[in-house]
């Protein structure tokens, strides 16, 4: 066994160390006009050197940001393991931010460098340079649509290596010695926080830090250069950036990149992924399709899955876990279930090699993922931040639980203070923020924990339970708890819900704003004959308010069996007349709610709500793609939804 002082430290130590042990294994595959095309290590080294150099060329130093934008591309990930090569700092930024964000993040870094994906990227970065002046090259990876563009400052990938090459001639020594140069504390990338309460903050990663926190995870699920990824989420979020960046350079298993967003649930059949990272969004989405495909199938077979499923959910986590107790006659059925549906529904959703699927970014309402476990997908909870190099807890095989996101990971300490917030100490913690001191050290205790803002506790198997962010757990007026996302996710999980946001802190009662899902409920309609022109036309319709009654008041039912969330029962609801989105401040890039800023922007929606109105007319300001704004207005209807006495339930009972 490989000591681990003597492993690689750095990451262009581990991209050497890959071209050396496992120069002709695929490292990186990437679906170009439906065919895959596949770099070994040592072609991704090679070029990766080639990039370096270019970089050095263009007068990268060491400490400098380079910014990378765009979708998870083979190129954009070698300009990161470049700039790393030669001691500078990726800075990956999302690709669907609108110019002013890119600009924010762009003027904070002081980016010289920025190599983006394609012309819409390109685009962005000539719209914002005047408000960026140290942004020197423009390097772009797809040509379409640019042949015809002139700027000085625009520099093609083959010009790139070109210019790289001829450098290498001139000094071929250089590259290898800022290589080795590299140290373990220094600063390996750095990425935003996606701002949910104000402007985004560089967060500062070492080599060591993210590397640390990826050998930990390697040890505890037994990981192998034999692994295969999808690369789909954005690279600048952590989550995906950990999966399919750092443990990829930690590993040396292969990194899969889809043709586009629009196939990637087709490319991933093509893989077949055998570990995968998914935030409960995209969990949803999936769920929701094959929802709709239900509702589309004969009465026998709807029939016949709705059996499958009821016996899944009793018995299919219980033999994922491998435990003893589950019944012959029930393991006999469920054997059968999985050749008639769960091993077809896992085929379905491209996970039928799946050994092991993470889970996070938010909390997953426990009905998301408890379909996803009864059907034998190994799908557990990690918890952890952008600070914290992700991996803070990790649910363990054989212990994973609905309610917990695991023990604290090797290495990792945690405590939770008098106020309910968890604090911790970990190898993987950041190095601070960017360029801001005071917020480094308000996110330290005096005594030197981090504060991860997060509510919650150690039970006694030493699991920990997230139970809201802190900020956003409160009470009722009557001293009730009242956990607005623990109400959304499980809101979430009926199909016809997208998006949902829960006021209820310091007031009587509980309120909701739902998001239609525009693709499940349109389908619900279509099959009922109920004409619809958008998404505002179809929110608006009095069946469409029914159908969502329904889902709250089931989930009304279920908080009702929960004595500490009883009091926090939906009394009314309405369905808004718009997507809540990115673009218009709603949502962070990684799909969070902004609660206080919706709470503000729709304040007279909120009022109305708990004022008892049937109705009230909003004009809301939004955004287009193509940068342009508009408005949508509505007279919204507010729906009361039933209540459940937890009396009641005990006398069904």
């Amino acid at each position: 066994m490989v000591q681990e002082s003597t492993l690689p430290a750095t990451f262009p130590a581990l991209l050497l160390h890959h071209a050396d042990v496992r120069g002709g294994r695929p490292a990186i595959r990437e679906k170009d006009l439906g065919i895959w095309q596949t770099l070994t290590w040592s072609e991704v080294a090679r070029e990766v050197r080639r990039v370096a150099a270019a970089l050095s060329d263009l007068d990268v130093v060491p400490g400098e940001h380079v910014a990378v934008v765009g979708e998870n591309r083979p190129r954009l990930y070698m300009a990161m393991m470049a700039a790393q090569c030669i001691g500078a700092i990726p800075v990956p930024l999302y690709q669907d931010a609108v110019a002013d964000e890119m600009a924010y993040v762009l003027q904070d870094a002081e980016v010289g460098v920025v190599v983006v994906e394609d012309q819409e990227q390109v685009d962005k970065m000539l719209e914002l340079s005047d408000r960026c002046p140290a942004l020197r090259t423009i390097v772009y990876d797809d040509p379409r649509g640019l042949r015809h563009y002139a700027d000085v400052r625009l520099l093609g990938w083959d010009s790139l290596l070109a210019r790289g090459d001829a450098r290498m001639q001139r000094n071929p020594d250089e590259i290898a010695a800022r290589m080795a140069a590299i140290r373990p504390d220094d600063t390996a990338a750095m990425f935003y926080t996606s701002g949910t309460t104000g402007k985004p903050k560089g967060v500062v990663l070492t080599h060591c830090a993210l590397i640390d926190r990826a050998r930990v995870i390697e040890r505890f699920e037994q990981l192998t250069d034999h692994e295969d990824v999808l690369a789909y989420l954005p690279p600048a979020w952590i989550g995906q950036n950990m999966f399919s960046y750092t443990q990829f350079l930690t590993t040396g298993f292969t990194v899969n990149h889809p043709e586009s967003p629009e196939t990637v649930s087709i490319d991933m059949r093509d893989i077949g992924p055998t570990y995968y990272f998914a935030p409960p969004r995209v969990l949803e989405g999936l769920l929701t399709h094959v929802m709709i495909r239900m509702e589309d199938a004969g009465r026998i077979k709807r029939w016949l899955f709705g059996r499958a499923m009821k016996l899944a959910r009793r018995v299919g986590p219980g033999i994922l876990d491998g435990r003893r107790d589950v019944p012959a006659w029930d393991r006999l059925k469920y054997a059968l279930g999985n050749v008639l549906i769960y091993g077809p529904l896992r085929n379905i959703l491209g996970m039928s090699r799946v050994r092991v699927a993470y889970t996070a970014g938010e909390a997953i309402g426990p009905d998301l993922f408890l379909f996803y476990r009864s059907i034998g997908i190994n799908l557990k909870q990690l918890y952890g931040s952008t600070e914290t190099s992700v991996f803070v807890c990790v649910q363990a095989n054989g212990q994973v639980r609905d309610d917990t996101v695991g023990p604290p990971c090797d290495g990792v300490e945690i405590r939770v203070d008098d106020n309910g917030e968890i604090q911790l100490r970990s190898p993987g913690l950041f190095s601070g923020y960017y360029l801001n001191p005071k917020a480094t050290a308000e996110s330290y205790t005096e005594d030197g924990w981090f504060h991860t803002g997060d509510a919650g506790y150690l039970d006694a198997d030493g699991q920990l339970k997230i139970i809201d962010r802190a900020k956003d757990v409160g009470h009722l007026s009557d001293g009730s708890l009242f956990a607005p996302k623990y109400i959304e996710n499980k809101l979430k999980f009926f199909p016809f819900i997208k998006e949902a946001v829960a006021f209820g802190a310091d007031r009587d009662e509980v309120c909701a704003f739902i998001n239609i899902d525009l693709e499940a409920v349109g389908n619900w309609a279509e099959r009922r004959g109920l004409p619809y022109a958008g998404y505002t036309d179809l929110a608006g319709k009095p069946e469409v308010y029914d159908l969502i009654r329904d889902c709250v008041e089931q989930v009304n039912r279920d908080l009702a069996a929960d004595p500490k969330l009883a009091a926090s029962q939906v009394v009314r609801f309405l369905i808004l007349h718009k997507e809540l989105d990115p673009d218009d401040d709603e949502l962070t890039r990684t799909r969070k709610v902004r609660r206080a800023f919706i709470a503000q922007k729709y304040a007279v929606l909120v009022d109305a709500l708990f004022a008892g109105h049937k109705s009230q007319f909003v004009e809301t300001e939004v955004k287009f793609e193509d940068g342009r704004t508009g408005r949508v207005a509505a007279d919204l209807r507010i729906e009361p939804a039933a209540v459940v006495s937890p009396e009641s339930l005990k006398k069904v009972a």
